[in-house]
């Protein structure tokens, strides 16, 4: 089974490699990334997100997926020391960053629910993959038409943050300025959740992000510094 959607302002594919998952589990999957866009978009004025920035909702009115992701904000935000961060001075809330690996994240699941073990969900070149072995590439922040390395993953998932498709929009919560000691970096996590607020996090931190993101357990690094430098943890999945 292979379908695509475009959502959130991306593309999802997905591909399922068994021929007994019912087409009902790809609905499921594609209905609830657009709950998430609907309810979560702070750029939808209907939005839960955009309700309570306009203090409208209270915090016992929140949904416990809303109370969910602020919580995973904010334990990123304490562990950057606020390079991370949902709430930045003169804009309204955009848990966006943490938003789009953590309801990925949990459409895989439903996949997994439905009975599904080989697939792969790539959402706007965020991965998450299941029964491997998978081959991902990691794009050259600088060329298009080139990779820097390739991946093999087995059950795991896979994301970047860089500037080369939407120039420099991630900011440094503790300057309020776009983040530039990277030009890319990606995260290899057991979880999506875990590799998308992490590659963002860490981007947002600079040069000092490489070293904290390869600490974090269960995260490898792939890493292009400013200077064009390259950094990799020794445990990447670097296919053969």
């Amino acid at each position: 089974m292979r379908r695509v959607e475009h959502i959130m302002g991306f593309p999802v594919s997905l591909r399922i490699d068994e021929e007994d998952v019912p087409e009902e589990a790809a609905d499921a999957l594609f209905a609830w990334l657009r709950e998430v866009d609907a309810r979560f978009s702070p750029f939808k004025p209907d939005s839960e997100v955009s309700r309570l920035d306009r203090g409208e909702l209270s915090d016992d009115d929140l949904s416990a997926d809303l109370v969910e992701v602020l919580g995973l904000c904010e334990e990123y935000r304490v562990a950057t020391g606020g390079a991370f961060d949902a709430r930045l001075p003169g804009r309204g809330l955009d848990p966006c960053a943490m938003v789009k690996g953590w309801s990925v994240q949990r459409a895989a699941e439903l996949l997994t629910a439905a009975g599904a073990t080989r697939f792969c969900l790539n959402a706007g070149g965020d991965v998450v993959a299941a029964g491997g072995p998978w081959r991902v590439g990691v794009r050259h922040p600088e060329r298009a038409d080139r990779l820097c390395t390739v991946l093999e993953i087995t059950d795991g998932a896979v994301a970047t943050s860089a500037r080369y498709e939407r120039g420099d929009h991630i900011l440094d919560g503790r300057t309020g300025r776009p983040a530039t000691g990277l030009l890319s970096l990606t995260v290899v996590a057991p979880s999506l959740t875990e590799a998308d607020a992490t590659a963002t996090a860490a981007f947002a931190m600079g040069a000092e992000g490489i070293e904290w993101a390869a600490a974090r357990e269960g995260c490898e690094v792939f890493a292009v510094d400013a200077e064009r430098r390259v950094v990799r943890t020794p445990g990447l999945p670097v296919a053969a």
